[in-house]
């Protein structure tokens, strides 16, 4: 049995919670794509934890983690946070590495900076963590593949070669930056090499074992349904696919081992970086949702930058839910909601004088305006309610208006950030 679990939105919409919970009855996690680039917040009885490249169920000492070849293997950042987590007290985890996830090298991190700088106030918004241009290499095939770690130095040397006759010209005549050195590049690699070779493993024939003996399997997903190269606010959506689909690619698995995608939706909106966002709101509106929000308030799990935020957005979330197939959705931090008197609720999208409630490409999003219907707020914290039929009587409606406008059941509300705060319904 495999679950995927991934956001309809713009991402940051707790889907770390999600897998961490959901772990306790699976045998293993997979992340199947994006980098260190976005991160997952958990609580659970090990304490407060952000999350990055590692999947979220590693608190568990009977799951095994898996890196998938779809993700984007920043090396140091991996092995930094399991010494974090264990340092913390959380048991060593089992970790697996796909022999062909491939590498984020700190050249792409060197690349990233600079064409931030270099578009300035036209940038995409990038944590400058060196996900465009690891994948840009990715699929230029000039990127390195973990099991090339392990070639002799011969043929790395040549394909170094043959990487740095690229970047250096670019490097000295649009950046107007040092050239990179081949043999810092090979040192790397070698240091690349010990560090990961324990954990090493021929990930899809492991997981057709696995399939095969009926383990359960989650896999996890990085940001949200928006931020997907094909189907998002391109161009400013991250460079892997953010979709259930791809989860059987980035991991290695048939599609149709996929039964179960609960599509993780937040109770409001929220953003980090540049992109369409038609439901955003500014000023004290915004700063009062963002210091209630989240778990101790929404800013960006790897950069602590704030996040744009916006009331919720049923059009693209609708589409979110549609785009990744969710079979059922998980209804995130609406206990952030408590405090306000009416509750808006983006029901379509005004564009050249006529309302739709279908998501447009980005062209059409720019000239979108907000159709918002609202709802009364129920005015009480809900933290600590474990039955449905307890929340308030305007709580409930809130979530049966948003399910409705969704058209998909809406199995389970987080109200708390606390691995047991959650009601089934």
């Amino acid at each position: 049995m495999v679950t995927a679990i991934v956001g309809a939105n713009w991402g940051d919409e707790g889907k770390g919670k999600i897998t961490d919970m959901l772990g306790q009855d699976s045998d293993i996690i997979i992340r199947f794509q994006g980098g260190s680039n976005a991160g997952h917040t958990i609580v659970n009885n090990y304490g407060k934890f952000a999350l990055h490249i590692l999947p979220s169920g590693v608190f568990y000492d009977h799951t095994t983690s898996i890196i998938g070849n779809g993700v984007a293997l920043n090396i140091p950042d991996l092995f930094k946070e399991i010494k974090g987590i264990v340092d913390r007290g959380v048991p060593m985890p089992k970790i697996l590495v796909s022999d062909r996830a491939q590498i984020v090298m700190p050249y792409h991190i060197l690349f990233d900076q600079c064409e931030e700088e270099r578009l300035a106030g036209r940038s995409f918004g990038s944590t400058k963590s060196g996900i465009a241009p690891f994948y840009s290499d990715k699929y230029a095939k000039i990127g390195f593949q973990v099991s090339e770690l392990f070639a002799d130095d011969e043929t790395l040397k040549a394909k170094i070669s043959q990487v740095c006759a690229v970047k250096n010209v670019i490097l000295k005549n649009l950046y107007n930056k040092p050239e990179l050195d081949e043999k810092e590049i090979l040192d790397t690699l070698h240091e690349y090499r010990d560090i990961v070779k324990p954990y090493v493993c021929d990930v899809s024939t492991y997981l057709y074992n696995a399939l095969k003996e009926g383990k359960r399997i989650l896999l996890e997903g990085q940001l949200g349904s928006l931020k997907d190269p094909d189907h998002g606010i391109y161009p400013m959506v991250t460079s892997s696919s953010t979709l259930a689909a791809y989860g059987a690619i980035g991991a290695g698995i048939p599609p149709y081992e996929i039964k179960r995608i609960v599509t993780v939706v937040k109770a409001y909106s929220s953003a980090v970086g540049a992109g369409e966002f038609v439901s955003e709101i500014f000023g004290d509106e915004a700063d009062e949702l963002r210091k209630r929000g989240g778990d101790g308030g929404e800013y960006g799990a790897t950069t602590g930058r704030p996040r744009r935020m916006g009331w919720f957005d049923a059009v693209a979330s609708r589409y979110g839910c549609r785009i990744q197939g969710a079979t059922e959705v998980a209804l995130t931090v609406l206990d952030v909601l408590g405090y306000l008197d009416e509750l808006p609720i983006c029901v379509g999208y005004e564009i050249d004088g006529e309302v739709t409630k279908e998501f447009p490409t980005t062209a059409m999003l720019a000239k979108a305006k907000p159709v918002y219907e609202k709802l009364p707020g129920w005015k009480t914290d809900i933290r600590g309610i474990k039955k449905y039929e307890d929340l308030p009587e305007n709580c409930r409606k809130y979530i049966e208006f948003i399910e409705k406008e969704i058209g998909v059941r809406i199995s389970m509300v987080s109200n708390g950030p606390k691995r047991e705060d959650i009601i089934y319904r």
